[in-house]
């Protein structure tokens, strides 16, 4: 459990998968990256889905819902898919929180790996919110982008993910950086996608920022340059990273990461000319 002033943060991880390293890394050479990610025989390296219970002012939220429960046998083989601690549904009730008790679920982006956990199929086959007392929160114009995909966006924006939500009424479009609750802010973090956000708790001089795919791993939160193959502006990541880097340093702010296997939660810190992460334990942590 992390605590920042008053504001319990819980990573649960909803997932493993083996992921392409070439998705993972893009541009960056496997005699840079392979250093510090080993590579199996099929050129993936692990990719874990961290999602947030957050208690904050008496409100239980979740950020990022994962894969979710309906992901198609023949992709759970191609990923190698693994659970050894259940997902997100069975994590949160480790920590004593069924679905029903969550009133806000906050979703970074609607890639399926954030949000695929957002819907499930009842015991009839029909497709009902996986939090049925939530409601749930999304960029608009990340929205927007979902809703139309193109040839490239289309494999990760799947409309029964979010599109039933959002008929339904359960789904708040939020227009730029929003208070959740006092202490928690959802901040626009744009690049892997346009209007990506990220999440920032701040409280008692305190402060730590869930960066989602801002920087799914710890080596790219630290190399400006490195960044994945699935970002639509690359460039716009790289600036986006640089202000949260100063950010980061001048607070002393805990880097929470969504897909890092070895690295859940850490500081930035200088290293002669360059930055590295320097690991926080997470005592407690679900499904790691």
């Amino acid at each position: 459990m992390i605590r920042i002033g008053e504001i319990e943060i819980i990573p649960i991880n909803d997932a493993q998968i083996m992921s392409d390293s070439g998705g993972v890394f893009g541009l960056v050479p496997r005699a840079l990256w392979s250093r510090t990610y080993e590579p199996d025989e099929q050129s993936r390296v692990p990719m874990h889905h961290n999602c947030l219970l957050v208690r904050a002012e008496g409100r239980t939220i979740v950020v990022d819902t994962g894969l979710g429960t309906r992901i198609p046998e023949k992709m759970a083989h191609i990923w190698s898919l693994a659970r050894p601690q259940g997902d997100l549904v069975e994590g949160l009730a480790r920590y004593g929180v069924a679905p029903e008790d969550v009133e806000l679920v906050i979703n970074t982006h609607l890639h399926a790996d954030h949000c695929g956990g957002n819907t499930r199929y009842d015991e009839n086959g029909s497709l009902v919110p996986t939090f049925p007392n939530a409601e749930y929160w999304v960029q608009r114009l990340e929205y927007a982008d979902a809703a139309f995909p193109n040839e490239r966006t289309r494999g990760t924006y799947f409309h029964d993910n979010y599109a039933p939500l959002y008929e339904a009424g359960r789904m708040r479009l939020i227009d730029g950086n929003v208070e959740v609750v006092p202490g928690v802010r959802c901040v626009v973090t744009p690049g892997h996608t346009r209007a990506h956000m990220s999440v920032l708790f701040e409280q008692n001089g305190e402060a730590a920022i869930y960066v989602g795919d801002m920087a799914s791993l710890a080596v790219h939160f630290t190399n400006l340059a490195w960044m994945t193959a699935y970002d639509v502006e690359p460039l716009v990541t790289l600036e986006t990273k640089r202000i949260w880097q100063r950010w980061a340093l001048e607070r002393d702010a805990l880097i929470l990461f969504e897909h890092d296997p070895y690295i859940v939660a850490g500081r930035l810190a200088p290293e002669g000319d360059r930055l590295r992460i320097v690991p926080v334990v997470v005592s407690e942590m679900a499904g790691g």
